[in-house]
């Protein structure tokens, strides 16, 4: 009979005949294995007496022989009580480089899996095996760089990477099954210059922590993440939030000790071609008519342009072709709890905007003017 944590009540397996192999090569560190015929399942028997377990297989060798029960050493067969059980292990955490294993895997079954304090410099491979895993907690260590196969966990809800050495987070992540899963995502204390213009395809986040980067930018379409509650990129170097930062519906949001600049609505940035270029107003109408592209369609420099469109105040998109500024927006229009952006109580930031045309610029500044008239 074996009991497990799911079968308390114990499945019965015939062995007369039935064993098709012994394994018993590590069966005075109490683990061997019994491979039936039928079912076809191998019987994995670990941390047990090496004694009892030597007992055990002499036991089943005469049970699969035939031999009479009455001189086979059995014991009566009665479901396990539960305590003898172990249940699969759903959370593990290490905080000490001598704690850290070397030879032994992580047990599958982990949800939760914390390594801290271990000098880590890159992620280790044998925590990509755990499918179960839900939130992977690899703070305070020297990880550099992240393999793309962690967009393989499937199930993976939070990722925890605060105060490592990471420069880069790789387009491939963006685009993994992480965006399915990913909810609370860590980035605090790294070396982050800027962020791939396909994070924003992480739309199921809730939570981002971006402080104590070197972020000079945020992510062009942040208001992609429409679920995003949770936003912080205090002491970076951003000098302006983009023009879809005002798409945000935020309960929190901390972006003290930035170097914002003081807008002027009467500088600007002209980058606009007379007349348009066949390939701008084209991309153009892809973007204002939603027609469907991808790699398949066009090539793949054209497909990130794409992705970089920018969004005028008529509703139009623009790409190349555009004029720029930025104006002062009250962050309180975007969350609901702001942090103050400096030490002289300030909760407005500059946000960029775009024009597709000097006609779209022209309403803009006499808004502009009407308002300072009043």
């Amino acid at each position: 009979m074996i009991c497990t944590a799911k079968d308390k009540a114990g499945s019965k397996y015939k062995l007369k005949e039935n064993i098709e192999k012994f394994f018993t090569w590590f069966v005075e560190e109490g683990k061997a294995t019994v491979r039936l015929k039928e079912p076809a399942v191998d019987v994995c028997l670990s941390k047990a007496d090496a004694n009892s377990l030597k007992n055990f297989l002499s036991a089943a060798r005469l049970a699969h022989r035939g031999s009479d029960n009455d001189t086979l050493p059995l014991s009566t067969l009665t479901p396990v009580r539960a305590r003898d059980v172990e249940k699969p292990k759903k959370k593990l955490t290490i905080v000490s480089k001598k704690d850290y294993p070397l030879t032994s895997n992580f047990p599958h079954s982990l949800e939760q899996l914390q390594v801290s304090y271990c000098k880590l410099s890159r992620v280790d491979m044998r925590m990509l095996s755990l499918k179960s895993l839900r939130r992977l907690d690899l703070s305070n260590n020297h990880i550099k760089k992240l393999p793309a196969t962690i967009g393989d966990l499937g199930c993976l809800a939070e990722l925890i990477l605060h105060n490592n050495h990471l420069e880069a987070f790789s387009e491939a992540l963006c685009l993994s099954s992480l965006q399915r899963t990913l909810q609370h995502l860590d980035l605090s204390q790294n070396r982050l210059q800027t962020l791939p213009a396909q994070f924003c395809q992480l739309r199921e986040l809730v939570n981002l922590k971006l402080d104590d980067n070197k972020l000079v930018r945020l992510p062009f379409h942040i208001g992609w993440l429409s679920k995003l509650r949770f936003l912080s990129a205090a002491h970076n170097q951003l000098p302006f939030l983009p023009g879809d930062f005002r798409k945000l519906t935020l309960e929190n949001l901390d972006l003290f000790g930035n170097p914002f600049t003081q807008p002027n609505p009467l500088d600007h940035t002209m980058q606009l071609t007379f007349p348009l270029t066949l390939q701008e107003m084209a991309s153009r109408a892809v973007i204002d008519l939603r027609i469907p592209y991808g790699p398949r369609l066009l090539p793949f420099h054209l497909c990130q342009e794409l992705e970089l469109s920018k969004t005028c105040d008529c509703g139009r998109a623009c790409l190349s072709s555009y004029i720029q500024n930025a104006v002062s927006m009250n962050l309180h229009l975007v969350s609901h709890t702001v942090v103050l952006v400096d030490d002289m109580g300030g909760t407005e930031a500059p946000v960029q905007r775009h024009f597709c045309s000097l006609t779209c610029y022209s309403e803009f500044l006499d808004g502009c003017l009407q308002r300072s008239l009043r």
